[in-house]
């Protein structure tokens, strides 16, 4: 055991506490590494890294790409770009190409860390860098050139919390990405305190199954894995099949997960063994409480659920009487729920004795922090953004949520999960967590799509396993009989698809499938009648008849 450490202000100085330290601190199914091990190939990739903007690019900031897999080299280049004062850029590679190459442009990146199969596929791409400026960890030539740069480790001059260590681009589910600024001292706060807040501990091992360039990897499992010296285990990318074989591989105490991620999960077949494993919690997002309620059953384990965005804003806190669905509570009397337009305070929610929520229009509001902005570093490059994030001296995290009579706090979407519905508003989440209630949806998105007289309708996504077999006259009953789904929130379309589509840490890309509306290769069912309807398959014929009635009401610019 290591002597305990004070807090650290800085990722570089937290990951010399690792120096000499023989516990186990990175694994994959292949190769086991040490702390002190991952502390030393850190430092050779920092001196690398240093070379090389000396040589190549010494009037540019030396910002690193990273376009892999959950590979052992991912980890190594966090904790290399810390040591060197360098910017890791994390890439996902689920981005279209267009989209891959502006992410390169406008981060700054000086340098990729790639593969081969990354390689190839960003060659024919605009980003602007020559070959020298890629470094292959398939490559036997990298590991030589990593290997000629093996040093004691020691931390850059000049590097200390300021320093800007990430570059996270937002997910992007509901509109473009944007860049998150997050430095070295950020990052170590976050980590000292998830370690606190979900029980990290240096015994813990932590199975990353969620992407590292994301912020749920390393933000709410790396960092604090760092912080308390726990053992960080890889697998390349999440699989619902591999999940439990490799927690139990690795002998997995915690993990990190996304509300999709969880739904394929427990959409695999049942054992009568599944308990037998040796998790003891996970920590997430955007699961519905009854994924949550089966995933406690069904392995065991405790699950945290909590709100987090790659810009910070710590609105809520943990608070063991929280009903499901809930949050915690507002982390402070300034947490608010505000109706974006007059800014003025929501009235709390009225929930029925299911924990259903039953005056929506109401109580939902845009959570907003007006003690300020003190987490948040800003969006990289994009004043814009900065600017919407804080107004008024207020933080607007851009969800929404509401706030229950016990004074419980609630998250309802993000901002552009408004859906206007005859001159109201719907909150999408809401939508969703009644159409995830059904046993053959996997997961579901509900967003907004033009109506052919006027303003939007709903139209709603889901995923099941095999779409021809769909039951469309039991789901159109189901939802019927569903209290809590209002009127205006029966969705009027619906799409029914094997595989929705979904960014690189399997957040169901709604911008997609807003922007395909109808047209798909998916079965698309529309609604007919009033009160007890009923939804019928369109034919391409039927999709065009949809088309076309926007013309006879003058909305042809919508189509």
């Amino acid at each position: 055991m290591t002597a305990p450490t004070p807090r650290r202000t800085d990722i570089a100085t937290m990951l010399m506490d690792r120096v000499g330290d023989t516990r186990p601190g990175l694994r994959t199914r292949e190769r086991d590494w040490t702390w002190d091990d991952v502390v030393r190939e850190s430092a050779a990739r920092a001196a690398l890294a240093t070379t090389l903007q000396e040589n190549l690019f010494p009037d540019e900031p030396c910002h690193i790409g990273v376009l892999l897999d959950n590979v052992a080299d991912f980890v190594f280049w966090l904790g290399g770009a810390a040591l060197a004062g360098a910017t890791v850029v994390g890439l996902n590679p689920t981005r279209g190409s267009a989209d891959l190459a502006a992410d390169i442009r406008h981060a700054d990146c000086a340098l990729i860390v790639t593969d081969r199969r990354g390689r190839d596929r960003l060659r024919e791409l605009s980003h602007g860098l020559p070959a020298e400026r890629f470094l292959l960890v398939d490559d036997p030539g990298h590991q030589r050139r990593v290997d000629a740069h093996r040093a004691d480790p020691v931390i850059a001059p000049g590097v200390d919390g300021t320093r800007l260590m990430l570059l996270l681009f937002t997910s992007g589910t509901t509109g473009a990405s944007k860049a998150v600024r997050c430095s070295q001292g950020r990052l170590a706060r976050i980590a000292y305190a998830a370690a606190e807040k979900y029980g990290h501990h240096r015994g813990d091992v932590d199975y990353c199954c969620m992407p590292l360039f994301h912020g749920n990897a390393i933000m709410a499992l790396w960092a604090p894995a760092l912080a308390v010296g726990a053992t960080v285990c890889l697998t390349p990318t999440f699989s619902a099949s591999r999940f439990l074989p490799d927690v139990r591989f690795f002998g997995a105490t915690f993990f990190t997960y996304v509300g999709k991620a969880m739904a394929y999960l427990l959409s695999t077949p049942q054992r009568d063994d599944d308990a037998v494993n040796t998790l003891t919690r996970g920590f997430g997002t955007e699961a519905s409480p009854e994924d949550q309620q089966e995933f406690r059953r069904r392995f065991g384990a405790e699950l945290f659920e909590g709100y987090g965005s790659s810009e910070g804003g710590a609105v809520a806190v943990a608070d063991p009487a929280a009903p499901p669905g809930a949050l915690g509570r507002p982390a402070h009397a300034d947490v608010v729920i505000v109706d974006p337009e007059t800014m003025a305070e929501r009235p709390r929610a009225l929930l029925d004795s299911h924990g259903r929520l039953r005056n929506p229009d109401e109580a939902i509001g845009e959570i907003v922090d007006r003690r300020g902005a003190r987490d948040f570093e800003g969006y990289y490059r994009n004043d814009t953004a900065d600017a919407e994030r804080v107004r008024n001296g207020w933080y607007w995290s851009g969800d929404l949520g509401y706030v229950d009579g016990d004074g419980f706090l609630y998250f309802a979407g993000r901002r552009g999960d408004w859906i206007r519905v005859d001159g109201e508003n719907t909150s999408a989440v809401t939508i969703e967590r009644v159409l995830r209630r059904h046993p053959a949806v996997i997961t579901a998105a509900a967003y907004g799509v033009p109506d052919p007289r006027s303003g939007d309708q709903v139209m709603a996504a889901i995923e099941v396993t095999d779409p021809a077999v769909f039951d469309a006259a039991g789901f159109a009953a189901f939802l019927a009989g569903q209290d809590d789904l209002g009127r205006k929130g029966m969705p009027r379309l619906l799409r029914v698809s094997a595989e929705l589509p979904a960014t690189g840490s399997n957040k169901v890309l709604k911008r997609d499938l807003q922007a395909q509306r109808w047209h798909t290769g998916d079965s698309v069912y529309r609604w007919t009648g009033r009160g007890c309807g009923e939804y019928r398959l369109m034919s391409d014929t039927d999709r065009l008849d949809l088309d076309a009635e926007f013309a006879t009401h003058g909305r042809q610019h919508h189509v």
